[in-house]
């Protein structure tokens, strides 16, 4: 019997019956759970961001900026929220930290309350890059805060544009400011090379006039000369002046200490003392006039009452019997008067030889009375005249210390400028030097005036004075100077389209293992029968690639009509995953004949290997070493290239050498089949009893 017809008695098996056709049912749909569910799932997550909650945290307080106010935040949340990426949330800061920690938030973005003022400090003197904070949670979803990255990356250029923008306008302003400050710098240098014109001539009156000042120099040292010698005796002198008056205050301060606290305290005494003074010495040049008039009559006088008082005394005690009991009375006042008579005498005597000193003892007590009635006038205010007698002192010798003083810094001054005289004599004859070089070199400057003003003019020419629109052209460029030219071959419009290529052979795979474990690999009666090996083989290999035909159609509909795949080559689509489910049979055909039991879990470990080392997600250059090696020896690494060809577009060289290589593994598959198939015609105790069945 041929090997279609017996592949075709195989698939009859599963008419008869319910379960049979349930069985068939499920080997057709299993693989759209692993292709169509899957890609459904995440068909396009990039286009349902917007239903992500994420919290937003705007604390930007604003800022001042040359006169304007600034609000970058409330700018950017605006942005944010016209771009539809993510369900932004306007929340509190306490709240965001909270629900990303929770998973009410996916994740949260900050801006800071001095976000505004940093973006325009560029403008100041301590210039700060303005932040984004953003907060994720790996624990709620590792791939969203990939995500975020990416989009907070664009977020953050597009701030970082809108700032470049405005302080690059404020540079362009400025070139127009500089334009106009050079422009009134070359009048100004047109203004100088008049001006240097000028004093080109009077560098020569200059050096003219300088000639009179060294003549002028030369008699002013001499005279300074003379000066300084004259200075120096006048310092001799004030100074010995101001020792000398140093020395007389010190002693009337000495006298005034001791005598100043006496008269203060005695004044009204001294007043009294001295009109008593002038009284007695008035009324003593009053006795003295009357002394030299009464004198020699008060002698005469006096002698005769002497006489008669002895007269008495001798009558009444020495010429009685009985002396009287008064005698020694008489006799006293006898002998008093005899004393008093002699006095007398010897007064007038004294006064007619001594009247000369009488009149200057006269003399002397006028001027005693005068000068005690003037101290007595003077009385109540004698600390007070001390006092100021004592002020006059300290003022000469104040007076005379600056004196001193300022004959010492006369003559050192005078020293000074008679050093300074020679300097200046000489420092006149270097001035008439370098006036004459001034001269020469005014010549010099009348030409690199000239060429100044040129280069003035010529610089302001240079430098631009942009209008507003030339402004906001050339601040477009240099605020965004490298713009990404993106062009995209052969474009996937969604997640799902790109990743097709990846599950649609993971499915097949699927398919042809789930077949195999409801169909031998083997058919049992070509066993039987004893037919041919390859036989055998292709009657196990048949049906299977029926069912898998029947896959590729049902999960490619899905995917199309349902799911809305769209593939730039169709037909070769739908062509070459035939292949690929003939390849795929085949190798798990073979791997279950030649293994038995043990193939299934072969069949397994091998789709693992071909997942991880196919490329299919990530490029396999990331991947670690060991999955790198595998890659080029494993058909599913060829499928998933040409698969992207076909579905997306591009060139058919992936195609035609993945073609060969699937060729090559189904027939080089059926070939250890057929191989496997002729062992399996010798029975042994092994194959009469298996170590383990599944």
């Amino acid at each position: 019997m041929r090997s279609p017809r017996l592949a075709a008695l195989e698939l009859r098996r599963f008419g008869r019956g319910r379960l049979p056709r349930a069985a068939l049912v499920a080997l057709l749909l299993l693989p759209l759970l692993y292709g169509a569910l899957y890609l459904w799932s995440f068909w396009d997550p990039y286009g349902r961001l917007d239903r992500l909650p994420v919290a937003l945290v705007n604390e930007d307080e604003g800022a001042t900026a040359d006169g304007r106010r600034v609000r970058a935040g409330d700018d950017i949340v605006a942005g944010l929220r016209d771009s539809g990426v993510f369900d932004w949330r306007e929340v509190s800061a306490a709240e965001a930290r909270a629900g990303v920690e929770d998973g009410r938030y996916y994740l949260s973005l900050t801006l800071p309350a001095d976000f505004s003022e940093r973006i325009a400090s560029g403008s100041g003197d301590s210039p700060e890059a303005g932040a984004l904070h953003v907060r994720t949670n790996d624990a709620n979803n590792y791939v969203v805060g990939q995500i975020s990255r990416t989009v907070f990356g664009e977020v953050r250029a597009a701030a970082s544009t809108k700032a470049s923008r405005s302080f690059l306008d404020r540079i362009f302003i400025s070139f127009s400011d500089i334009h106009g400050e050079t422009v009134r710098a070359a009048s100004g240098a047109d203004r100088l090379k008049n001006g240097i014109g000028t004093a080109e001539e009077g560098s020569r009156d200059l050096a003219a006039g300088l000639d009179d000042a060294k003549e002028g120099s030369g008699d002013l040292s001499e005279g300074l000369t003379r000066l300084d010698g004259g200075a120096g005796d006048l310092e001799d002198g004030s100074r010995r002046v101001a020792e000398g008056t140093q020395a007389l205050a010190d002693k009337v301060h000495a006298v005034a200490d001791k005598v100043g606290p006496f008269l203060e305290d005695n004044e009204q005494a001294i007043g009294d003392t001295a009109r008593f003074v002038a009284d007695s010495a008035g009324a003593l040049r009053e006795g003295l006039d009357g002394l030299e008039e009464r004198a020699p009559g008060a002698a005469k006088d006096a002698r005769a009452a002497s006489d008669r008082l002895a007269a008495v005394h001798e009558t009444r005690c020495e010429t009685p019997v009985l002396p009287d009991p008064a005698c020694p009375d008489l006799k006293s006042a006898r002998d008093a008067a005899a004393a008093a008579a002699t006095a007398a005498e010897d007064l007038g005597e004294l006064v007619t030889e001594r009247r000369d000193d009488l009149e200057k003892l006269d003399g002397r007590l006028a001027a005693l009375e005068k000068q005690s009635r003037a101290l007595a006038e003077r009385a109540p205010r004698l600390s007070e005249d001390l006092a100021d007698a004592v002020s006059r002192i300290d003022r000469l010798n104040e007076g005379a210390g600056k004196v001193a003083a300022g004959a010492k810094t006369l003559h050192s001054g005078l020293g000074t400028a008679k050093t300074g005289a020679v300097d200046l004599d000489e420092g006149v004859g270097e001035l008439k030097t370098g006036a004459d070089d001034l001269s020469g070199g005014m010549y010099k400057l009348v030409d690199g005036s000239v060429r100044l003003a040129g280069g003035l003019h010529d610089g302001a020419r240079r430098i631009p004075d942009y209008d507003e629109r030339e402004r906001d052209a050339r601040t477009g460029v240099m605020a965004d100077p490298v713009r990404l030219a993106s062009e995209s071959l052969h474009r996937a419009p969604n997640y799902g389209t790109g990743f097709a290529p990846y599950f649609i052979p993971l499915s097949l795979w699927v398919g042809a293992m789930v077949a195999y474990m409801v169909i031998p690999p083997l058919n049992r009666r070509a066993l039987a029968a004893g037919a041919s090996a390859w036989r055998i083989a292709l009657a196990g290999w048949l049906p299977v690639l029926a069912i898998g035909t029947a896959q590729t159609a049902a999960l490619m509909a899905v995917l199309h009509w349902a799911v809305g795949l769209e593939m730039a080559r169709a037909a070769g689509t739908v062509g070459f995953l035939l292949l690929v489910t003939a390849c795929f049979a085949a190798i798990v055909q073979w791997l279950n004949a030649r293994f038995g039991a043990a193939g299934r879990i072969l069949v397994l470990a091998l789709l693992m290997l071909q997942l991880t080392s196919a490329g299919g997600t990530y490029p396999v250059q990331t991947s670690p070493g060991f999955f790198n090696a595998l890659h080029p020896f494993l058909p599913m690494t060829y499928v998933v290239e040409a698969l992207r060809r076909l579905v997306t577009g591009g060139g058919l060289e992936p195609v035609w050498t993945g073609s060969l290589v699937l060729a090559a593994f189904t027939a080089g598959a059926l070939a250890l089949t057929a191989l496997s198939a002729h062992r399996r015609q010798v029975w042994t105790l092994d194959r009469l009893h298996p170590e383990l069945t599944l």
